[in-house]
This record gives structure tokens, C-alpha cells and sequence, in this order.
């Protein structure tokens, strides 16, 4: 009688990874149905991301994307991902002119990098109200943090550090550490 109690276990012990690598082929097969470009077959998915708008999204290799993602780009919004970039969990990345995210980078969980803001005023419902847009590049090897919200036309330097929950106002120089509301650099804290 045990033994039969152990068996369904160790087959489900066995069977896992292969629903875990069926889960994130399936993802891939999703992603790839819904963007007009390729898709590296490097790119690991695990859950197939949100596409919406015109779906005018480059892919680079080794790609590391979590689940929940939303990637929208509207009229000529294009965004590019560089290789070796991790974008974690709920991120949203909206473009109506143009987001460029550099080799090596990470996004942490639901950070925001959006390159267009509603008009406001006048009769129109806000949602009709139109955009503007000015792009956002994110350099090399970038560390954006849990909950950063990026606005447009920021440039974030090569190798900095944005902490969790910043909004990024301005652009941040290479090798910098920003954090807050707005982001503003903090000392570094290196050891001698």
C-alpha cells in the first residue's frame, strides 16, 4: 500500500520540469504569433506578455521575460530590448515614439516605462485627448528597480542604478545611483 502512495509523487517529481518547459514553449509560441518581427529562440518566457497596439517590438537574444508583461506600442512607437535584458513580473513598457532598453539590463517588478503622456484640457475626454511623446533610452547594464516609473524623454546612462519605487523626472548620468520621488542621486557606498 505505500508504495503506491509514493508513486503518484515521484511521477509528478519527474513530470514537472517537462510542464514547466511545455509552459514557457508555449509562451514563446504566443510571442511570437503576436509580433510582426522575430524572435530569438533564446528568449525565455515564462507567460506570454500583453501585446498590444501595432506590435513594433525588436527582441534580442537571451532575453529573461517573467510573466504579466504588457508591451504596447501605438502609431510609430517602436521599442527595442537589447540582449541579455531581464524585464520581471507586471512590468509595462508603452511607446508612442520610441523606448530602448540596452544589453544587459534588468527591470524589476511592475516598473513603468512609458515615452508618452495624455494631453489634458479642453472638451475631449481624456482618453481621446491625444499623446505627447518624446523616447526614453536606457543604456548598457542598467539596474531599474521594483515600482520605478519612467517618464518621457528620460536617457538613463550606461551601469545606473535606479532604486525601487523612483520616478525618474531627468536624466540620469552613467554609473550613477538615483532614488526617490523625484529620483536624485544618492553617495555611493563603496568600500575602500
Amino acid at each position: 500500500m505505500k508504495r503506491i502512495l509514493y508513486l503518484p509523487a515521484f511521477l509528478l517529481a519527474r513530470l514537472m520540469p517537462l510542464f514547466g518547459k511545455l509552459r514557457q514553449a508555449w509562451a514563446f509560441t504566443c510571442l511570437q504569433a503576436q509580433v510582426g518581427t522575430r524572435v530569438p529562440t533564446s528568449v525565455v518566457a515564462l507567460g506570454a506578455p500583453e501585446i498590444h497596439g501595432t506590435a513594433r517590438i525588436e527582441f534580442g537574444e537571451s532575453l529573461y521575460l517573467y510573466r504579466d508583461l504588457h508591451l504596447e506600442t501605438q502609431g510609430p512607437g517602436t521599442i527595442h530590448i537589447g540582449d541579455r535584458v531581464v524585464i520581471s513580473r507586471g512590468v509595462h513598457l508603452v511607446s508612442f515614439a520610441d523606448i530602448r532598453i540596452g544589453a544587459g539590463s534588468m527591470i524589476g517588478e511592475y516598473a513603468s516605462i512609458r515615452d508618452a503622456n495624455h494631453h489634458y484640457g479642453g472638451q475631449q475626454d481624456l482618453r481621446h485627448s491625444g499623446h505627447s511623446a518624446k523616447p526614453i533610452t536606457i543604456g548598457r547594464n542598467v539596474w531599474i528597480g521594483r515600482g520605478v516609473m519612467v517618464l518621457p524623454g528620460i536617457t538613463i546612462g550606461d551601469n545606473a542604478v535606479i532604486g525601487a519605487n523612483a520616478v525618474v523626472t531627468h536624466d540620469v548620468p552613467a554609473a550613477a545611483i538615483v532614488a526617490g520621488v523625484p529620483a536624485k542621486p544618492i553617495p555611493s557606498r563603496r568600500a575602500a
